[in-house]
């Protein structure tokens, strides 16, 4: 080597001095060669990897350009410097061989850089990242070789002054390529700056300053934020799952046939004996052991596939794993690395001999160890977090996908809320389980790192020490599984909490009018009271570990300093080894703090992943019973087919053959109950097949009993994705008879309609459904008794333009249910079903001949509807003089199946092709004509056109107010005494710090032979009380905290309910429910939660930082003037995060609810789905979707990686200057003062961080509050009991009069009733009629003061009834709602809540309504548990159950919302008989759809427009040609006894 370069290679003396320095050799050899074999080794993968991945070349930038030309510069150095060496060579002086080399290696190395720089051009990051890593190498082995030019010539040596002047250009060079490497170049290809950005851009975060610069000008907006890599869409993500979860599945579901054989045979031996013994026992002993055998069937845990689910996440995302695992690897070694350098500073301040260049290299050493750490841990996160994001993506779009294709088995045993809680909670706790699993290794690690590390300090006393945290962590133990038992429990009172907060909602309308919200209220009050119960528990449970967690360090540096110094006279301790110690158990503190925390998130993840294999390996419904096959003639074939819906129970359809051929019109009639929508059901494949199957030929379309309408407005629903063409649109609207209630609705065929089809009639929904399937154009139409909820009018219409043989769908095959009997006799083929089975089958004309089932029927009938049947329609009747359409239907809510009664069958037949009506065409044309004018309108949306309001988010900063509100909320003396504990805990711990620095400095006083033992133990004394009181003040703050905050969450929710329940039913038609329960739900568990734990961290942190700066500070004041700067760069980054950070959480919520909405919208209308076959339509919906939620969230993780670099930055900072002032300031401190303030700033960097964090997340848990705060905030109905009462046994004759009445639905709309003023005597029966939009339901709202009066006013016997309490109003009025409403709970509570009637009063009730034989034969009589919205009853008994409810309350008013709509004939008969009698002594108001209800009332009132146009008894009425003369002749009624009953 020397002779290499003919000068010394290395001297080691030329260290040993106050001016160190290297030999020029070495630095011109190795110092040289380092960066460059760096860049030879690795240029090959390089480019391979470019080659490989190559896209479209890009255009020349000019920074490209001026980066090539500053490498062309260093080439042409490097030649000139080749150059001068030939000259000189030349002479006569021999040129060492060092000159040569360096420069041609130069050159071909500048070459090698500028082909790397050019291929770049084709890749999408323009910036190589090892490229960047050469640039840092290089200019950092250059600077030693840099000082050693200059220093030789400031000596005045100029021997190689060319040399060294080329090499300070070229020096100079890379230091600026350097600098432009940082820049980021843009490309065309991407927007997203994340793609394109740089090295040090995206080590630091920079290319997403940005947003963060954007976020704190104004409020982020979906737009601002970029969408996520290709890569990590949805679909791209869901389909590397699918394929990796079928083979691990399926090896998963081998070991569980393995699994149930094994047990089998188990099994298999002990299951004979008993059999014999149960014959003889009594009825109700085998009800008591069927509801004991259900309890054990719940406990018992049942087995299927299991452990499959974390595989298929290993073997997708073991890259990002790995990674992520080295990164963490580099941390945690790093971590060790600090505390040894520590030491080395204290050494090097007592020893003042040290030259002060080493304190300088450690400080530097000490800030660049901190940085590496640093980066390694924020790109460990950043794709931990990504890897969490990336789970719940796939979870969510996973849970979606199976619910399309799940068995309905599998199905039934997860209610909505069930299924979207595995989307929503399950996936997030799998996503906190991701960010943190490399945890759990990497704890374990650190804690052996750092015992091993105090074992050299301090020998075997560290056992002690050690073997404390040993004892503590089963302690911990103990704590954490009692409070995991705890939240369990309170996960299941949650559950439940929502559930009939659920219920309540969705029944909302039914509560109020029996005035049943106080039960409903109290039930959800006493589970919540259990809550609250069970999160003090768990808070005071919380504060004990929090406890154990404070004080474990202190306890453990306590015992172990004491053992050391107590076990042999000669350990002395002095401040390297009891700083050295307190830096390692400050980094022991936190994998012991994160350990138990991991492992319980572990295990709440294994919960979810069980729940999820469960789930998502559940069986797919089996369609293999459905053939779709093209060779034969008939369109659909049943051939023996019987279906179930649960393969435990028997078949609902049995046997059943039948053919149906292409273009048939098939009926298919029966009473309740037969088995008519299960045959529908199996032949879309919905059930389950026991034998036989079905052939279809042909694609099915299918209208469902219950019909099923999405958010969206009237257009989307019926185009259902499909290309819109304005000529069949229009036609189909026609044949529906929609276009009437488009010229209501606001805004035409552009309204937009609510969840669950809130704002629409019935008739309405019914019709929009049709109109869908119509426009679908397909083979077959199922038609799930689509004419139940319309009128009479209407469903002759529709039948004539759509369904009848020359209707719209004439050419395609249909099925259609129906009760319409009158309809029958234009069908092809009529088929009755009785008991799923059909009875008989064949034209109308030979059922009838045939005299079987269904003549009889049909006898009974005509019977009742009297000779008087035929009547003649007028063609062109006078209706629209009046202004009625021919529709007479408004029914607000899903009315189901009504099945109709007519009077007319043979008139049918007579006008079956009737010519389109006059006023029909008119309003077509009116409507084209409104099209037309429509482009000007369509900037401002017409009044009440957007029911939904948008989700109120709040933008900005949280007010101030919401802050106060809670902590008014915790209570003020709380909020004192909270904060005065942690300021003594704080004043604790600096004392504790200085007295052990006091302590240290003992050792230069003593020395171990005259070390005072009464100073020994009080050193130890003092220290231990110190330490305890830091713990003693934490628990009193944790503990005093949880009451205060468990207290201020019962306040906030008991008000949030008082307000929601008392809210008015305008508020629930334009808030989705789901917006509600949202409130109840997530909002309330972040304040029960996660916002107390938030608080309490930062006012630890906060007053932790502070203390640390003190204490700094009092050791070198010089230190305030660093952290002034420090402080403002702190607050400014901390000003732009969370303004950025909060925004970024409030996309993340709003964004988030439309997946979860949208997600129970698909379940509830999953056979329409699947029967059109739009699953993939609905699929990449919500892929859509949850990637726009997705997009908010991985800006959010980006957004916490760009501020912890920065806080890290400004820790290390602080570690650094402080260091930096100890090396200045060396001949004024001592040894114990630089340990001291040392240990305490190497401690700050993760607190400074954690507090903005903690901040921030404050910021965005508060939200919650103000959301809540929100909803406290809503506008009430007037108060349930005022002052004045109604008189005892008030209304006691029943007489009701309007004065001049007029109403509105809500202030922005017109008003529904316009000045209505009539009288109704006591006991007189009114029938109300009028056509859609007339008022009718308007009418019966305002009589319970759903709606509150705009004008006029209502009395009932002369009390005005708005002078009076709600409650006092409603508990005195009945009304049989049209839509029948049950609540889950008991029968008899659905009965009666309060408990206010005697068993035996119920039973009479039963009776009357016709259940009790029902009721009796039930296992549980009226302890009979009803499902969620009464889905295990029949329509028809859910009707039948309103009407005993009715019975029940014996008012003197009775309100009447056509309430047959779902019940067959005889039902009907007898509910019309019991209404007569029981409620003979009653007032009663009857809206009626269908005129022969109310022709035997003693008036009729005839409303349109708000206002009543007609009003006298039927006889008058039918006498003189007005509306209600043409209503009946069109329904077949000449006079008033043609109907009796």
């Amino acid at each position: 080597m020397e002779k290499f370069c003919n000068s010394t290679f290395w001297n080691s003396s030329l260290l040993d001095s106050p001016e160190a320095d290297l030999p020029l050799c070495f630095e011109q050899t190795v110092l040289v060669w380092i960066p460059l074999g760096f860049l030879w080794l690795l240029a090959p993968w390089q480019l391979l990897h470019i080659y490989r991945s190559r896209t479209k070349r890009s255009s020349t930038t000019k920074l490209y350009l001026a980066k090539q030309v500053l490498v062309g510069f260093l080439f042409i150095l490097a030649a000139i410097e080749l150059a001068l060496v030939f000259t000189e060579d030349s002479g006569q002086a021999s040129v060492p061989a060092i000159r040569y080399t360096n420069p041609s290696l130069y050159l071909g190395t500048w070459l090698l850089v500028l082909l790397i720089q050019h291929s770049r051009r084709w890749c999408v990051q323009k910036d190589s990242w090892f490229l960047s890593l050469f640039w840092i190498l290089s200019i950092l082995c250059d600077t030693f070789q840099f000082q050693t030019l200059i220093r030789m010539l400031l000596q005045g040596n100029n021997s190689s002054l060319a040399y060294s002047c080329l090499f300070f250009i070229s020096y100079a060079l890379q230091i600026l390529i350097l600098i432009l490497s940082a820049f980021s170049e843009k490309d065309k290809l991407s927007d997203n700056p994340s793609f394109t950005a740089s090295f040090l851009s995206s080590i630091t975060f920079s290319w997403y300053d940005s947003i963060v610069l954007k976020g704190y000008k104004q409020p982020l907006t979906l737009k601002d934020v970029w969408d996520v890599d290709e890569k990590l869409k949805t679909k791209i993500l869901v389909s590397k799952f699918e394929t990796v979860m079928a083979e691990e599945l399926l090896k998963s579901r081998r070991a569980f046939q393995r699994r149930q054989q094994k047990k089998s045979q188990r099994n298999s031996g002990g299951g004979l004996n008993g059999l014999n013994k149960n014959q003889s026992q009594s009825q109700d002993v085998l009800v008591l052991e069927e509801a004991k055998k259900k309890q054990k069937k719940s406990k018992t845990t049942e087995d299927f596939p299991k452990s499959w689910l974390v595989k298929t996440f290993f073997k997708i995302f073991y890259v990002i794993i790995l990674k992520s695992l080295l990164l963490k690897l580099m941390n945690d070694i790093l971590t060790f690395v600090s505390p040894q350098l520590l030491k080395l500073m204290i050494s090097f301040t007592n020893d003042r001999n040290t030259y002060v260049w080493v304190g300088y290299i450690y400080s530097i050493l000490l800030f660049a160890v901190a940085s590496i750490q640093s980066i390694c841990l924020q790109y460990h996160f950043q794709l931990c977090f990504v890897l969490g994001l990336n789970v719940r993506t796939i979870i969510m779009a996973s849970v979606y996908k199976k619910a399309l294709i799940l068995s309905n088995r599998d199905r039934k045993q997860y209610t909505i809320g069930e299924t979207v809680n595995l989307m929503s909670v399950d996936s997030q706790k799998l996503m906190d389980v991701a960010n943190y699993i490399q945890m759990l290794w990497s704890t374990v690690l650190q804690i052996a790192f750092s015992i091993f590390f105090l074992w050299i300090e301090l020998g075997p006393s560290v056992l002690a020490g050690v073997g404390l945290m040993a004892i503590l962590i089963p302690v911990n133990a103990i704590f954490t599984t009692k409070s995991r038992a705890i939240q369990v429990k309170n996960m299941e009172n949650k559950d439940k909490r929502i559930k009939i907060m659920n219920e309540i909602l969705s029944g909302i309308k039914i509560l109020k009018y029996f005035a049943w919200e106080p039960s409903f209220k109290e039930q959800i009050h006493d589970i919540r009271k259990k809550e609250l119960k069970n999160l003090l528990a768990y808070g005071q449970l919380q504060a004990m570990i929090m406890f154990f967690l404070y004080i474990t360090p202190v306890l453990v540096s306590v015992v172990t300093f004491s053992v050391y110094v107590l076990v042999d006279s000669n350990n002395i301790l002095d401040a390297e080894k009891a700083f050295t110690a307190i830096s390692l158990f400050n980094i022991l503190r936190y994998p012991m703090t994160i350990l138990p925390m991991v492992i319980s998130a572990v295990l709440q993840a294994s919960v979810s992943i069980r729940r999820l294999e469960k789930y998502l390996g559940g069986d797919e419904l089996d369609t293999s019973a459905i053939r779709h096959d093209c060779n034969f003639d008939t369109v659909v074939q049943f051939s023996e087919a019987s279906f179930t819906w649960d393969q435990n129970s028997e078949a609902t359809i049995q046997d059943v053959n039948l053919d149906i051929r292409p273009g048939q019109l098939v009926a298919v009639v029966g009473t309740v109950g037969s088995g008519k929508s299960s045959l529908m059901s199996a032949l879309l494949g919905e059930m389950e097949n026991i034998h036989g199957h079905i052939a279809i030929k042909g694609t099915v379309a299918y209208v469902p009993q219950q019909s099923w309408i999405q958010n969206g407005t009237v257009k989307d629903n019926i185009l259902f994705g499909s290309e819109l063409d304005e000529k069949r649109y229009q036609q189909v609207l026609e044949a529906c008879a929609l276009l009437p209630d488009l010229e209501v609705l606001p805004g035409g065929d552009l309204a937009e309609i609510g969840e669950k089809g809130i704002n629409l009639s019935g008739g309405q929904k019914q019709r929009i459904s049709l109109a869908r399937a119509i426009y679908q154009n397909l083979d077959i139409y199922i038609l799930d008794d689509p004419l139940s909820a319309v009128d009479a009018h209407v469903g002759k219409h529709i039948f004539d333009k759509v369904l009848g043989p020359n209707g719209l769908l004439k050419d395609k095959t249909r099925l259609l249910i129906t009760h319409s009997i009158h309809f029958l006799p234009q069908v092809d083929e009529i088929v009755v079903l009785e008991n799923g089975s059909i009875s008989e089958k064949g034209s109308y004309s030979t059922l009838l001949a045939k005299k079987g089932l269904f003549a009889r029927n049909l006898k009974t009938f005509i019977k009742q509807t009297g000779p008087e049947g035929e009547a003649t329609v007028n063609e062109n009747s006078e209706e629209e003089d009046y202004g009625l359409m021919p529709s007479v239907e408004e029914i607000p809510e899903d009315v189901i199946s009504t099945m109709k009664r007519e009077n007319s069958l043979h008139r049918t037949l007579s006008h079956r092709s009737r010519p389109n009506s006059r006023h029909l065409k008119s309003l077509k044309d009116s409507l084209k004509t409104r099209s037309m004018n429509i482009p000007k309108e369509k900037e401002e949306l017409v009044k009440g056109q957007k029911l939904i309001k948008k989700e109120f988010m709040e933008t900005g900063k949280v007010k101030f107010s919401v802050y106060l509100k809670y902590l008014q909320a915790v209570g003020w003396s709380s909020v004192f005494i909270i904060i005065l504990a942690h300021i003594f805990n704080a004043v604790a711990s600096i004392g504790s710090n200085l007295w052990l620095s006091a302590w240290t400095s003992d050792s230069k006083i003593f020395n171990s032979t005259n070390y005072p033992t009464s100073r020994r133990d009080m050193r130890i004394g003092v220290y231990g009380a110190l330490g305890l009181g830091q713990g003693i003040f934490v628990l009193i703050a944790n503990l005093w905290s949880t009451c205060g905050f468990t207290h201020a969450s019962n306040i906030l929710h008991k008000q949030l309910l008082n307000k929601i329940i008392r809210a008015p039913m305008s508020f629930f038609d334009t808030t989705p429910s789901g917006r509600i329960v949202n409130r109840f739900a997530s909002d309330v568990s972040t304040m029960d939660d996660t916002l107390p734990a938030s608080l309490r961290s930062w006012i630890l942190y906060f007053l932790g930082i502070i203390s640390t700066l003190l204490m700094i500070c009092l050791a070198t004041p010089v230190f305030v003037v660093v952290i002034i700067p420090l402080s403002i760069i702190y607050v400014f980054v901390q000003i732009f995060y969370v303004a950025t950070s909060r925004q970024l959480r409030r996309l993340d919520s709003v964004t988030r609810s439309p997946i979860y909405s949208f997600f129970s919208e698909t379940v509830s209308g999953l056979p329409v789905i699947r029967a059109f076959q739009h699953q993939q339509r609905f699929l990449k919906h919500s892929e859509v979707l949850i990637d726009n939620n997705q997009k908010c969230v991985f800006s959010w993780i980006i957004s916490n990686r760009w501020l912890a670099i920065r806080l890290d930055l400004v820790g290390n900072l602080v570690v650094f200057f402080a260091s930096l002032m100890m090396v200045i300031y060396r001949d004024t401190l001592s040894g114990d003062m630089v340990g001291f303030v040392l240990s305490n700033a190497l401690s700050i960097t993760q607190s400074l961080s954690w507090l903005v964090r903690l901040t921030s997340e404050i910021e965005t848990n508060i939200v919650a509050v103000e959301r809540i705060n929100e909803y406290i905030n809503v506008e009430n109905e007037a108060p349930w009991v005022t002052d004045k009462r109604p008189p005892v046994g008030w209304p006691s004759k029943g007489e009701i009069q309007f004065r001049n009445y007029e109403v509105r639905y809500r202030p922005e709309l017109d008003l529904v009733l316009k000045g209505i003023t009539c009288d109704i005597r006591s006991m007189e029966k009114i029938g109300v009629v009028g056509r859609t939009g007339a008022g009718k339901s308007s009418l019966t709202n305002s009589l319970f003061r759903i709606l509150e009066a705009a004008g006029g006013q209502i009395t009932i016997d002369g009390v005005d009834i708005a002078s009076i309490g709600l409650h006092d109003l409603r508990e005195k009025l009945t009304i049989i709602p049209q839509d029948p409403i049950l609540f889950s709970g008991s029968l008899r509570m659905n009965l009666d809540p309060f408990n206010n009637y005697s068993d035996e009063e119920i039973w009479k009730a039963l009776e009357l309504a016709h259940l009790k034989s029902f009721v009796a034969n039930l296992q549980l009589g009226l302890s009979h548990e009803v499902t969620e919205a009464g889905d295990n009853l029949s329509i028809g008994q859910r009707q039948l159950l309103c009407l005993a409810r009715a019975l029940l309350r014996k008012s003197k008013i009775l309100i009447m919302d056509e309430a047959t709509a779902a019940v067959d004939l005889e039902t009907d008969r007898l509910i019309q008989m019991t209404i007569q009698k029981e409620f003979s002594h009653c007032t009663t108001i009857t809206i009626a759809h269908r005129l022969h209800t109310i022709m035997d009332s003693n008036k009729v009132m005839v409303l349109d427009h708000g206002k009543i146009v007609e009003y006298g008894s039927p006889e008058e009425l039918l006498k003189n040609p007005g509306p209600f003369y043409f209503m009946a002749k069109e329904a077949g009624i000449e006079n008033a006894n043609s109907t009796t009953f």
